[in-house]
């Protein structure tokens, strides 16, 4: 009766086993990871080896696959993210690259300044103006003084002048009267001979 106590509770655990092993489901849902685990964890042991139902195996496959084909996918896309990505990179490097150049150059011309066609640094042009103007100033001066001068010497001679025609003219008045006195006389004189 042992016997069949035995026998009956190995069959009841047996059968209970294999019916748990046939009612359980493959899980679809998880990582590729999760699902080999459920998988290797839930299969039947014989002798050293593992019992997969081939169902199983056939749902991992196509979870494989699917999770694959979606990586590829999503592998494309982001290698076409990255590709424009580079392409705006290169972009804006170039436009970089030119911005750098208009900078240089407009620096290059804010330090220069054309004077007379000829470019000159703006350090070399504030000497040069500046220079200039102390020149025009100097001469300024110069002629300014020559002018003084000049103008005091009209002045003096424009006085020496007047006193000259004063001169003049009072000797010429003296004269005018001395030729008058010696008129007379010569026409009294001529006149005495005549009466004579």
């Amino acid at each position: 009766m042992f016997k069949n106590k035995i026998l009956l509770i190995a069959f009841i655990f047996s059968s209970t086993f294999f019916y748990s092993q046939s009612t359980k489901k493959f899980i679809d849902t998880g990582s590729v990871k999760n699902q080999f685990d459920y998988l290797i964890n839930e299969s039947n042991n014989y002798q050293d080896h593992k019992v997969v139902k081939q169902q199983w195996l056939l749902k991992l496959r196509a979870n494989v696959i699917d999770t694959i084909s979606k990586n590829k996918n999503a592998l494309a896309i982001h290698k076409n993210s990255l590709m424009n990505f580079q392409k705006e990179i290169d972009s804006l490097k170039n436009e970089l690259t030119e911005i750098k150049q208009l900078n240089e150059k407009l620096t290059t011309e804010e330090q220069q300044i054309s004077f007379l066609g000829i470019s000159l640094s703006k350090p070399f042009y504030k000497t040069l103006t500046y220079f200039l103007i102390l020149v025009f100033i100097g001469l300024f001066v110069l002629f300014y003084i020559k002018f003084k001068q000049s103008n005091q010497i009209t002045k003096e001679a424009k006085l020496n002048l007047k006193e000259v025609e004063e001169e003049f003219e009072e000797h010429r008045t003296k004269a005018l009267e001395r030729e008058q006195k010696v008129m007379r006389r010569l026409q009294d004189e001529l006149n005495k001979h005549k009466k004579d």
